[in-house]
């Protein structure tokens, strides 16, 4: 049974734990020597824990034993995005200023993990700071699927770590797209949640009103398990909601009779690859054979520069405040991207700031309005995996011009501007075996519906249990 578990959920994995037909200890080694065997090539890790994840196993597993189990997370291995505090671990965040810094405390979502009783195996490499671009003294993840295609963004590591079955999920951020980014290019699900429902405290900072929390996993069951995990209020984190942690698992069913699906016909097809099309169209009536109303919907304009230029001087602007103390100070240790993302932050005035989020508002206002006449709306999940010259992901904004043009922001941008939750899930491969995604999206609080919906889908289809040819 070990030697093929990798690529299990999180629910069969707790099962066996639970009815103690495999050990914390066994699974946990062979996890590790997994990530030695293969990451030498994908390069998903920049740490990896083995001491304290056999300490972790160890303790989990004399807690099974002795009866004490703390649920499905109690002695599963995960993996963490290297932006989130590991207490005597070091978090560096992709930045090369980082390179010594070790954390004194635990982030919230690290603490909420652990005391569910999972274990982690290491943290996971990611963009510089969590823009767009690398740190020329970091590796750069490759896609599990094919090592010349883009592994995402920012949360690139947790994307191909979790889909090569280098852990049975992770943590990952969004701030303009980074846990759909990469759920996408990497075919696995990834929700990014309404914010402030999951705690910031402890996670490095890019852009303070824009940046979320979530999980990313190859099942929708095993994304909420998480999620449920790590919602809740912490009141060490001014930006956190003051709302109970909402219980999914137990109401995925698969019945979906009389959840309503939003489709904007104009929406979902601008500017994408005609296969994702074809499997977004597939998918809507799948979702309708399934017993979900399709409604329409017409979204307000999202071109991808709009978006860009509407989301770009929010994010510089508070980027260039979480790196005070080491930009300009530090600026030759910085990539050439995120230093020219900080130089625009730290050229804008507090009224231009002011500006761009009224805009931010008016837009959010917009978007949030057609969301309500639906349960869901599916669109893309940011386009389509491409091919990647590596060398410019650690160029400046020049250099990644030439990928940032196939980002697809306008499937992505908005619901970090809203705060609105999306969850992205598998729905095809093209021909030459590159992933196809959905998004979800829903109005605020709406991450029941949509792990509804989702694992429905999943469940009618077999894309979640198509690997990577590794």
């Amino acid at each position: 049974m070990i030697n093929s578990i990798h690529y299990s959920s999180i629910s069969e994995v707790a099962y066996f734990l639970k009815k103690k037909e495999i050990s914390p200890v066994e699974l946990t080694e062979y996890m590790l020597n997994r990530i030695e065997s293969v990451d030498a090539n994908l390069k998903s890790y920049v740490t990896i824990t083995a001491d304290h994840a056999m300490k972790a196993a160890a303790k989990a597993e004399s807690e099974i034993i002795a009866g004490h189990y703390r649920g499905p997370l109690h002695g599963i291995p995960l993996a963490l995005k290297d932006l989130c505090y590991t207490k005597g671990i070091p978090t560096m965040g992709g930045l090369k200023v980082r390179r010594d810094f070790t954390p004194s405390f635990d982030a919230t979502v690290v603490e909420k993990l652990r005391n569910s009783g999972c274990i982690f195996l290491g943290k996971l490499n990611l963009t510089e700071g969590a823009l767009s671009g690398y740190n020329p003294e970091f590796d750069i993840p490759n896609n599990p699927w094919r090592s010349d295609l883009w592994a995402g963004v920012s949360s690139s590591g947790s994307g191909a770590a979790t889909a090569a079955g280098l852990c049975f999920g992770s943590i990952g951020t969004d701030t303009g797209g980074s846990i759909r980014y990469p759920s996408m290019a990497n075919g696995i699900v990834g929700l990014k949640p309404t914010y402030g429902s999951v705690s910031r405290y402890g996670v490095m900072e890019l852009a303070r009103t824009l940046d979320h929390v979530g999980p990313m996993t190859r099942t929708v069951k095993d994304t909420a398990i998480i999620f449920e995990a790590i919602a809740g209020h912490d009141e060490r984190d001014v930006t956190s909601l003051d709302v109970p942690a909402p219980q999914i698992v137990n109401l995925l069913s698969g019945d979906i009779d009389g959840l309503t699906l939003g489709v904007d016909q104009n929406y979902l097809k601008r500017g994408t690859d005609p296969g994702l099309i074809s499997g977004l169209e597939k998918a809507i009536v799948c979702f309708n054979e399934l017993g979900a109303k399709i409604v329409e919907v017409s979204m307000p304009p999202t071109d991808p520069m709009e978006m860009r230029n509407l989301w770009l001087p929010i994010c510089g602007y508070e980027a260039a405040r979480a790196h005070s103390e080491t930009f300009p100070s530090r600026e030759r240790e910085y990539g050439g991207y995120l230093k020219g993302v900080l130089e625009l932050g730290l050229s804008l005035s507090e009224v231009e700031y002011q500006e761009a989020v009224i805009h931010r508002e008016e837009y959010a206002k917009l978007y949030r309005k057609e969301l309500t006449k639906a349960d869901a709306l599916i669109c893309p999940a940011g386009g389509f995996v491409f091919p990647v010259d590596k060398k410019a992901q650690y160029g400046d904004a020049t250099e990644m011009a030439e990928i940032i043009k196939h980002f697809q922001g306008q499937f992505t941008i908005p619901a970090d501007l809203a705060g609105i939750p999306g969850i992205t899930l598998p729905c095809g491969f093209s021909e030459d075996n590159r992933p196809y995604a959905m998004q979800l999206l829903g109005d605020k609080h709406s991450e029941v519906n949509l792990c509804k919906l989702a694992y429905a889908y999943e469940q009618a289809n077999e894309w979640h249990l198509k690997h990577p040819p590794l």
